[in-house]
Order: C-alpha cells, then structure tokens, then sequence
C-alpha cells in the first residue's frame, strides 16, 4: 500500500482514478456507456448509432468494459450469432458523473473549439 498521496497517483496499479480514466477516458468508451445507459443493444445495433467507429475498435472496446466490469453480455445460440450488450450496475453508477461531464462539454464546446482555433492560428502565425 503506498505511503503517500504521490506514490499513490504515481502508481498506475495502485491510482483508481488513473486506472478508471484509462478505461472511460478513452476515445469511445464512454460514448459506448452512454448509448447502453438506458437499453440492451446487439453489437451491430450498437455500431450503427455510435456511428464511425470500426469493428475492430467495438470489438476491443466492449472486451475492455466487460473486463473491468461496465458492461455484462449474452450470446444467444442462433445462426449467425446474436449477443447483447447492457449496462452492469457498476456501469450505471458511472452515468451520473458522467452526465455531468456531458452537460458540461455541451455547454462549452464552443468555447473549446474557439480556444483551439486561436490558438492552432496563433501557432501557425509564430511559424511564418
């Protein structure tokens, strides 16, 4: 167990919001959560409402949050396959922070992208 509070935030295996963050911090793991928050879904079902994301990274993605516990699934003996996806109770815990997270990239996204404009420009102006 570490001693102190740098030990522990320096310490990938030891840190849980470092080893949470990893998980749901990814790119589409928390767009996964938020289109299973309220409904079981197939992975094709799943794929087409997240939009462009590749098979490849679904698949990975899903193992990931089955893994650590997010997402339970079912696969059901017909041909081809069906398997569903849902949140676990874990998972749905992780909803309300993660709404608040949502609300707030909604109300300033603007502001985000405004930020990154002027300053993509003021990198840009510092080059010529």
């Amino acid at each position: 167990m570490p001693k102190n509070t740098d030990e522990l935030i320096t310490n990938f295996e030891t840190c849980p919001i470092r080893n949470v963050l990893h998980q749901v911090g990814d790119k589409w793991s928390l767009l996964v959560m938020l289109t299973l928050a309220d409904r079981k879904l197939r992975f094709m079902e799943l794929k087409r409402m997240i939009g462009d994301i590749t098979q490849r990274v679904l698949t990975q993605t899903l193992r990931n949050l089955e893994r650590d516990g997010y997402i339970a699934r079912k696969v059901y003996p017909t041909s081809p396959q069906t398997v569903e996806y849902w949140l676990t109770p874990l998972g749905k815990s992780v909803l309300t922070p993660m709404s608040s997270l949502v609300s707030w990239a909604n109300s300033h996204f603007s502001e985000v992208v405004k930020a990154r404009a002027a300053y993509d420009q003021q990198i840009l102006a510092s080059r010529e």
